[in-house]
């Protein structure tokens, strides 16, 4: 279950976009797993898309279709990644692009495809196209919900959030949806997410937008240091609640801006309190660096060790374990003279050794917290960076032991 989230609050319908949500029966039985999002005429869309150079199939037809003109579909199927298919894989994209094309008189270029799931194997894409029909009969703005549990694989909740801003006096929707547990290392350049609003942006200062709030939101988790073939993260803008489009000097445009980064940074942290197995949600903030690759390197390598990560697990206060990691980090030219670290409120390390006045059991009362901080003072700069993780447990292995078979 996830850390500090129960269950998926009410999630507002944005004007201009119509969901559906059917099962194709693509992997799973019972449940649904094909999403249809229709996209009101004239809306904008930007989005960002994995940099693992074995990106999947529907991740190159994505890319080439959004480059063609604005979608008026997304299809996203979960349980198949269509990822290390080749020709073949690249084929099926395309062809279910095709099939809705026709379907819903557009064009194959405004389908974008995502997929989410088992990678390896070939896309059952006529069970997709069975569906379709169902799909498009289903479409309603009130799906958002339902779209949100579709498009789970290993997830234990569904995600998504909504706000609201006024903007020109006129109210926007922001609602955004994202599924991901595990293969946790987004780098946007298996983790999806799509968020849409009603407010009217030109094209460029919609992927701005979006870029800088992905770049602070969904690139700061990390679950396992491992970036899917299949991340995306979509935002779409339809312009139907009534304004001129934005200009990035628009006087909302920052609010705007913020409000998606926002939603953008919870949604990503609901990624992370649902990450497989766990059982903690860590915050590593690392400040006084020289610059912020510097500090997120820091962050990452602690983020990323295993021997931190189990201890987290066990609530063992063993401090000795970050202090290693923040040592092979590689920066450098560190002095360890200027290192201090605590946990939470709680000073384990000043001036590079242990504080005199730490004591083992105020360690081990933060660590038996669910969401827990660790805190990391260089001492050579004033920039700071953080990541947000979780603990490795039993049930990370079992469930990835588990998952093929």
């Amino acid at each position: 279950m996830a850390v500090g989230y129960s269950q998926l609050p009410d999630l507002l319908p944005v004007n201009g976009v119509r969901l559906a949500a059917v099962a194709a029966e693509i992997r799973y039985q019972g449940r649904d797993d094909l999403v249809l999002m229709e996209l009101a005429q004239g809306g904008r869309c930007a989005a960002v898309f994995t940099r693992n150079a074995f990106c999947a199939a529907p991740v190159i037809v994505a890319r080439h279709h959004l480059a063609e003109q604005p979608p008026r579909y997304l299809l996203i199927n979960s349980g198949n990644a269509n990822a290390g298919t080749g020709e073949p894989g690249l084929q099926d994209a395309q062809r279910s692009c095709a099939v809705l094309a026709e379907k819903a008189a557009c064009t194959a270029e405004q389908v974008l495809p995502f997929s989410t799931g088992v990678i390896g194997e070939r896309l059952p894409v006529a069970r997709i196209e069975a569906a379709l029909d169902t799909a498009l009969a289903g479409l309603s703005g009130d799906n958002w919900s339902a779209a949100a549990q579709a498009i789970m694989t290993t997830d234990t909740v569904a995600k998504g959030l909504s706000k609201t801003l006024t903007i020109d006096g006129r109210c926007i929707t922001l609602t955004g949806i994202a599924k991901g547990a595990g293969m946790i290392r987004p780098d946007m350049a298996t983790m999806l997410a799509f968020i849409a609003c009603d407010a009217a942006l030109e094209a460029d200062a919609l992927q701005q937008c979006l870029s800088l709030a992905v770049q602070h939101s969904f690139n700061r988790i990390t679950v396992d240091g491992d970036t899917s073939t299949n991340d995306a993260c979509v935002l779409v803008a339809t312009g139907a609640a009534g304004a001129a489009p934005m200009s990035a000097t628009h006087a909302g445009y920052a609010d705007f801006c913020a409000a998606v980064s926002s939603l953008c940074e919870q949604l990503a942290q609901l990624i992370v309190r649902d990450a497989e197995g766990a059982t903690k949600f860590v915050t590593i903030r690392v400040e006084q660096g020289r610059d912020s690759a510097e500090c997120l390197c820091v962050a990452y390598t602690v983020a990323h060790s295993p021997l931190v990560k189990t201890a987290l697990f066990a609530s063992d206060p063993n401090w000795g374990r970050i202090l290693a990691a923040v040592g092979r980090a590689g920066v450098e030219a560190l002095d360890i003279e200027r290192i201090n670290m605590f946990l939470g409120e709680v000073c384990i390390v000043r001036n590079g050794g242990v504080a005199e006045d730490y004591r083992e059991q105020e360690g081990q009362r933060v660590m038996q917290n669910e969401e827990i901080t660790i805190r990391i003072q260089l001492g050579r700069g004033d920039a700071c960076e953080q990541v947000w993780t979780s603990d490795l447990s039993h049930d990370y292995v079992r469930i990835n032991a588990e998952y093929r078979t």
